[in-house]
């Protein structure tokens, strides 16, 4: 049953009959109740995707996303459906798999209307940001979490990055490490830079000796990453710590620790940034740098929707950052 056969059982026009189904004042009380009641009676469903269309809006939200195997991007998803589900929207899903030219393609398949606004946390490989600021030429709501673009103009959800790094190296200093290792995938990320310069002022401040060899850069390749960091932990001077920038190589570490007999925490002590629910089970439980992933979706999507709704002369903030939290377990523990 669609619109038009509605009409045509009821003997009134299809405008008629779509004005009474919206409760216009233009028509009567008497000829809303018999539209109503015939819909019912004909099981007719509004489909809301063609009313949206005719609104020029497709009540729809893309989160485009780098990977989908990281907890952190998976509690995102949470927050951000939490709030597209309170404005009654739907939430696409892109993957970009870490390849820039996917990121490429995607944000040019959005340009056609099909959403009414993007979220998006960068690939590690994206240099060129062209593609990032044709959404902004074309007005389409864009908001950046986790991974963000510093240089186009559009609000960003963050962690506290620098002063997590920070964070995290002074605690390793603090439980006696002065030769440690910094590990991340990516020289392009703003996070990632950011959780290094923490690194590299913390070392500075207590007069540690900064080391290229100690510092890893890592990609996507599981197999490259485990040969790599095993090629440092098997040097007469390896680290005595090692603070993993990402979730994924702090457990290759332990992967690789295992298999050379280094104990840890005894023989080196191993922090990462993660949202494992598991990093109290591993063996030893794992030391973290914990963020609040689900409350940056959250408030990324709460961002976004304002843009969409564009509420009046409200602010919309430039940069929300949101603070992670130290949660010491066994793998740094003396």
């Amino acid at each position: 049953m669609n619109l038009k056969e509605l009409a045509k059982e009821l003997n009134l026009s299809i405008s008629a009959v779509s004005k009474a189904l919206r409760d216009s004042h233009e028509i009567s009380s008497a000829t809303k109740l018999a539209v109503l009641a015939k819909a019912k009676e004909l099981n007719y469903q509004v489909n809301p995707f063609a009313s949206s269309l005719r609104k020029q809006k497709s009540k729809t939200i893309a989160v485009v996303l780098p990977e989908i195997d990281n907890l952190f991007f998976a509690l995102a998803i949470n927050g951000i459906e939490s709030i597209a589900q309170e404005k009654g929207y739907h939430v696409l899903i892109y993957l970009t798999h870490e390849d820039s030219q996917k990121e490429i393609s995607i944000t040019q398949l959005l340009q056609n209307g099909r959403v009414d606004g993007i979220m998006m946390s960068l690939s590690s490989q994206t240099l060129d940001l062209k593609h990032l600021q044709e959404l902004k030429d074309k007005e389409i709501p864009l908001v950046f979490f986790d991974r963000v673009a510093d240089k186009i103009d559009a609000p960003k959800v963050t962690t506290d990055d620098y002063q997590s790094g920070i964070k995290a190296t002074e605690h390793l200093i603090e439980k006696g490490c002065d030769k440690i290792a910094f590990l991340s995938i990516s020289n392009n990320l703003s996070i990632s830079n950011k959780r290094k310069n923490g690194y590299i002022d913390s070392l500075l401040k207590h007069q540690i000796k900064i080391k290229e060899e100690y510092m890893l850069l890592c990609s996507q390749d599981d197999v490259k990453n485990k040969s790599i960091i095993t090629k440092m932990l098997k040097k007469k001077n390896r680290p005595n710590g090692i603070f993993a920038s990402v979730e994924k190589l702090a457990l290759i570490s332990y992967e690789v620790c295992n298999e050379l007999n280094l104990k840890i925490p005894e023989d080196i002590k191993v922090i990462g940034f993660s949202n494992l629910y598991t990093a109290g089970l591993l063996n030893p439980s794992l030391t973290t740098i914990t963020q609040p992933a689900y409350n940056i979706g959250k408030e990324a999507a709460n961002i976004l929707f304002k843009l969409i709704e564009k509420r009046g002369n409200q602010i919309i903030p430039e940069q929300s950052v949101l603070n992670s939290i130290l949660v010491e377990r066994n793998s740094s523990r003396n």
